[in-house]
C-alpha cells in the first residue's frame, strides 16, 4: 500500500533550511542573480537573495499540478532574456518532486545552478543542490499552505476512532 504521509514545515524550519542552502551555495560572488520558480520558490529565493546579497531576481511561472493532481506543464511566464542560458544564475524552488517542473524549467535555463530546499527521490537527479530529502510518498505542507486551527487532545482523537 502506497499511503501518502504528511510532512509539516514551519516558518522557522523553512527559514533555517533555506539559510543552510544559501550557505551551501557559497561563495556568493559567483552568482549574477537568481530566478525563482513560482510560487513555491519565491520565499526561498528571497531568503537566499538576502543571505548571498543577490539583487537581480526574476521569476519563471509554471503550472504542473494542483495538490496531487498532475496536469499538463504550462509555462505562464518565462525568464527575462538577459538571463540567457542561465550561466552564473541560481534557479530556486521549494522542492523537486517527480522532476516534471524541474525538467521544463531546466530546458529554459540549462546552465543555471538549480537549488531546492527539499527533494524527493524521483526528482533528486534534476537539481544540483538541496538540503533535505523526503520520501516520495510524502506531501510537504508548507507554512503558506496552512492555517492555525484548534487541535483536539490526542485522547479525544483516539477515542473517536
Amino acid at each position: 500500500m502506497n499511503r501518502t504521509e504528511n510532512f509539516f514545515v514551519s516558518w522557522e524550519e523553512l527559514h533555517r533550511d533555506t539559510r543552510a542552502l544559501a550557505h551551501q551555495l557559497m561563495p556568493a560572488k559567483q552568482w549574477q542573480g537568481a530566478i525563482a520558480i513560482t510560487r513555491g520558490g519565491m520565499i526561498p529565493a528571497a531568503i537566499i537573495a538576502r543571505e548571498l546579497n543577490i539583487r537581480l531576481l526574476d521569476t519563471i511561472c509554471i503550472k504542473t499540478y494542483d495538490k496531487q493532481d498532475m496536469g499538463e506543464t504550462e509555462i505562464l511566464k518565462t525568464v527575462d532574456p538577459m538571463f540567457g542560458d542561465g550561466s552564473g544564475f541560481l534557479l530556486i524552488d521549494d522542492l523537486v518532486d517527480t522532476g516534471t517542473t524541474a525538467r521544463a524549467v531546466r530546458a529554459l535555463v540549462p546552465k543555471a545552478r538549480f537549488a531546492t530546499v527539499y527533494a524527493k527521490p524521483e526528482g533528486r537527479r534534476e537539481v544540483d543542490d538541496f538540503i533535505k530529502e523526503v520520501p516520495q510518498n510524502t506531501w510537504i505542507n508548507f507554512p503558506w499552505d496552512m492555517e492555525l486551527n484548534y487541535s483536539s487532545p490526542i485522547v479525544d482523537r483516539v477515542e473517536a476512532t
